[in-house]
């Protein structure tokens, strides 16, 4: 998906419209991640570029998508551009110190099986 979106089109309300932009983009990323993913492949990955404009668009994470159409209503843009490209994605292991730091982090609060509290 590669496509400017209008924040201001005469005759729909502006918070309905940015409804509609959102809903418009996470439901191409659902249809996308609905493919079947290609043999060695474990899932769909998007590269993500979002700018005012074609030209100044950069890359930015997934996640950040609907922070950055929101950051861009704050700041009153006009319109804005998003590119989403899926791309076959192969997971890799963490580092064994980068587990061992989300498995403490994430551990047990230290209580005992024995305390019913």
């Amino acid at each position: 998906m590669k496509k400017t979106f209008q924040l201001q089109v005469e005759g729909k309300h502006p918070d309905r419209l940015l409804e509609a932009i959102k809903h418009e983009i996470r439901k191409y990323l659902k249809r996308e991640r609905r493919r079947d993913v290609p043999a060695g492949a474990d899932f769909w990955d998007f590269d993500c570029k979002f700018g005012l404009t074609e030209d100044t668009a950069e890359v930015v994470h997934l996640a950040n998508v609907i922070t950055c159409i929101d950051n861009a209503v704050a700041n009153q843009a006009k319109q804005f551009y998003v590119e989403l490209l899926a791309k076959p994605g192969v997971r890799t292991k963490r580092p064994t110190s980068e587990a061992l730091e989300q498995q403490e982090r994430h551990a047990f609060d230290g209580l005992d099986d024995n305390h019913n509290d």
